[in-house]
């Protein structure tokens, strides 16, 4: 994968897929490597229903994240 998917779905799925399969340690790493902000990857995953739960080490729709 050369850069994150732009569409929300698609984007929160890739990323959790990423980070499950262990190719990055955390969401920064996997930023870092996509040139994206972490910060904004959040917000903009954010006003599409989830959340970054780093307990889970995962995006979450808003309201599971506990």
């Amino acid at each position: 994968m050369d850069h994150l998917p732009k569409d929300p779905e698609i984007l929160v799925s890739s990323v959790n897929m990423l980070l499950r399969d262990e190719e990055f340690d955390s969401l920064e790493s996997l930023c870092y490597n996509f040139n994206e902000d972490a910060e904004r990857l959040k917000a903009y995953l954010h006003d599409a229903g989830y959340v970054y739960s780093e307990e889970q080490h995962q995006f979450r729709p808003i309201g599971f994240d506990e």
